[in-house]
């Protein structure tokens, strides 16, 4: 079924609507012609929702496009997506990893924003250094090392403006005992990073070698100003297609 609905949205961002990662951590198309379908042959009804347990329906449109853009320009080497929705609460889970030859979701997890993003929600987001912010935009999941937080993923920005100051401000993925259900409990809220995406401890070391050596990380908030202007949100054109 989800391999299906995948096509589905692939279809439907190759055809135009609208297509609409962090302060360092720890101190430390080809373009195609749209033909129409013969008259005898109705066209697929709309896709109203993803299986439960996948991202919203406008975000994965948009993660499906940025990550299709990121590999046409080979900067994306895997068939691995990670979403991440800074949109919802981090009480929620809302980062994905999701295989997207196979059609498979392999992690729904707990993720961290920067501390100087937000309370509860991430409101805020930043490409400066010393912010403590998360950024937005499409990231390629890089190589891994062993640092103060344990293994850790290095990322690289691919967005100018937006998150491309991101090796330089050390924004890895790593695991953090602060993001946990434990902590949700005691304190309302996951603890808060200086912008890096930590994960919860136990599944940190599946999730970044899932998405290692060249998966891409896509980081998502409605954000008016990156929505309009990212290159791979608005792949191929000349203008700017997300309104």
């Amino acid at each position: 079924m989800w391999v299906e609905i995948r096509m589905r949205v692939v279809k439907l961002s190759s055809i135009g609507l609208g297509v609409v990662l962090l302060a360092a951590c720890g101190a430390a198309p080809e373009r195609r012609e749209l033909v129409a379908a013969p008259q005898t042959v109705a066209a697929p009804p709309p896709v109203a929702a993803l299986p439960p347990g996948m991202p919203r329906l406008e975000v994965m449109r948009l993660a499906t496009a940025a990550f299709e853009c990121g590999q046409r320009r080979g900067e994306i080497y895997r068939d691995v997506l990670t979403i991440i929705d800074y949109s919802l609460p981090s009480t929620e889970p809302r980062l994905w990893v999701i295989d997207m030859a196979a059609g498979r979701l392999l992690y729904r997890e707990l993720v961290a924003h920067g501390r100087n993003s937000g309370d509860d929600t991430a409101t805020s987001f930043s490409n400066q250094h010393d912010s403590r912010q998360s950024s937005l935009g499409l990231y390629r999941a890089d190589e891994t090392y062993s640092g103060k937080h344990g293994y850790s993923l290095r990322m690289s920005g691919l967005e100018p403006g937006f998150n491309d100051n991101a090796r330089d401000r050390a924004i890895v993925m790593h695991g953090a005992d602060y993001v946990s259900e434990a902590f949700i409990a005691e304190h309302g809220r996951l603890g808060r990073s200086w912008g890096c995406p930590a994960v919860p401890r136990h599944v940190s070391d599946g999730v970044i070698d899932a998405i290692r050596d060249g998966g891409a990380v896509f980081v998502y908030y409605p954000d008016g100003d990156w929505l309009r202007s990212s290159r791979y949100l608005n792949c191929g054109t000349t203008g700017l297609t997300a309104r």
